[in-house]
């Protein structure tokens, strides 16, 4: 009955943020500021370039759109309470904290499988090219996305419940810019046994499977491009991976280093290199796809003379 007594004292969580020092907290409001403003702006560009040019309507540009979306929801849920930690009182209610991690959780696994879905797109157009428009229809594009979107929030919605049983009854001081499950079940004072059972077992599955799923299509790409004879040939099937490579690796390497080591083991560094998958990532994608992509290079250009005229 005392546990019980004291968990319903528990109604906020403080999020010391990246930085106690005061000195701290206006260069970093600025700095996440302009992150921020860059990456809706960038992703932003990126949807309006893609459904104002109809030489962009293809099933990868399709993909990109909801990416660029999703990038936009998924900074919007970590960025904006960062900002008003760095000037103001740094709580959150335990009921925002919950809603925060189950979207930052949805969000960040929604990307995942858009991230899977767009490399069976490079797969299917580079090993199976005379069966690409049959395979990458309408229908079938718009089913992909439906499950990327709503897998995620199963997998979150588990988590979430899972932590609100819990008892939090000694501090309620998160060391973490967000509500991050880690720092959370850190804090504690019951059995977080379940918890963590389900972090390696379902968690590392929900990681894993989409990896091994994207490392899976670049293998077969990589054996198929190795089979153009043409110098020219090879290069141009890289060059529509290479991006998509690059935002993969960001991605996941951060997710990794982060969520697949034991409880026992998180530490602050783990605060920065969460900042590789929730800020950084979202605001370099506009970036990474824009570059050395000339449809998309085309498409801003048009979209940039259509505004001046």
């Amino acid at each position: 009955m005392e546990k019980v007594n004291q968990t319903s004292s528990v109604s906020e969580f403080i999020l010391l943020g990246l930085s106690s020092r005061p000195e701290d907290q206006t260069p970093l409001f600025i700095l996440f500021l302009t992150m921020y403003l860059v990456t809706i702006i960038g992703n932003l560009l990126i949807i309006v370039a893609i459904h104002s040019d109809p030489q962009l309507q293809t099933p990868m540009y399709f993909f990109l759109c909801f990416l660029s979306f999703t990038d936009i929801c998924f900074t919007t849920t970590v960025v904006p309470r960062m900002l008003v930690n760095f000037l103001s009182e740094k709580t959150i209610s335990y009921a925002g904290c919950l809603t925060q991690m189950y979207f930052i959780y949805a969000l960040a696994n929604t990307d995942s499988c858009l991230l899977v879905v767009m490399a069976f797109d490079r797969y299917v157009a580079i090993c199976d090219p005379f069966h690409y428009v049959t395979t990458m229809n309408h229908h079938r594009c718009v089913l992909l996305v439906a499950f990327s979107f709503s897998l995620p929030h199963l997998h979150s919605l588990l988590h979430t419940l899972l932590l609100n049983r819990l008892i939090f009854c000694d501090s309620n001081v998160i060391y973490h810019f967000f509500c991050d499950i880690k720092p959370l079940l850190k804090l504690s004072c019951s059995s977080t046994f379940v918890n963590e059972i389900m972090i390696t077992s379902e968690g590392s599955i929900v990681l894993v499977t989409p990896f091994l799923c994207i490392t899976f299509s670049y293998i077969r790409i990589f054996i198929t491009v190795l089979k153009i004879p043409s110098a020219a040939g090879k290069r141009k099937a890289f060059s529509t991976c290479g991006s998509h490579l690059t935002v993969v690796t960001l991605f996941y390497g951060s997710i990794f280093y982060v969520y697949l080591q034991p409880l026992s083991t998180y530490a602050v560094r783990d605060r920065v290199a969460t900042l590789a998958y929730t800020v950084l990532s979202s605001m370099l994608n506009p970036f990474i796809y824009t570059l050395r992509n000339r449809d998309m290079e085309r498409g801003l250009r048009k979209l940039m003379a259509r505004r001046k005229s």
